[in-house]
């Protein structure tokens, strides 16, 4: 995630001076800041999964008891699987459709498919940090330990 955030930056940072000052600009740095940063939000939103630190409305877990609240967040977990096992479906299927109607990116000219597979690729990496999550949450719940709730932004 790090190699993908410098790419962007650097990228970013040369393409204003190379406007603004040169005025001059290239189509392939753009692009490739645009995918890289497809990568990176993908990346990220699993590496969120493991931390759980993903963006949620936790005032009811003040509220209740431990084990309550480990139950909570393995049928969340699963609600999420679903959802990401479904959108890994139909973002499949948009990766295949790409490889068989040969597209290819605007500025680099090649498959377009390397930068729609992005979102497979993140949503298969998120279900497995679920399953990863899931088991340790069953292991919390089994051994009596409260389930790690993530690390607050705020207190």
């Amino acid at each position: 995630m790090f190699a993908l955030y410098s790419h962007i930056v650097a990228i970013v940072f040369v393409e204003v001076i190379r406007r603004f000052v040169f005025s001059y600009s290239s189509i392939w740095a753009e692009e490739t800041a645009r995918y890289a940063f497809i990568y990176l939000v993908w990346l990220g939103a699993s590496a969120a999964i493991k931390d759980r630190s993903h963006i949620r409305i936790d005032i009811i877990f003040k509220f209740i008891s431990d084990r309550s609240k480990a139950y909570l967040y393995i049928i969340g977990e699963v609600a999420t699987f679903i959802f990401a096992a479904v959108a890994f479906y139909y973002s499949a299927e948009g990766v295949i459709s790409t490889i068989k109607f040969e597209s290819v990116t605007s500025g680099l000219r090649i498959s377009q498919a390397w930068f729609t597979f992005a979102v497979p690729f993140g949503l298969f990496l998120l279900m497995i940090r679920i399953i990863q999550r899931i088991y340790l949450d069953i292991q919390d719940l089994k051994n009596g330990r409260p389930v790690f709730s993530g690390h607050k932004m705020f207190s």
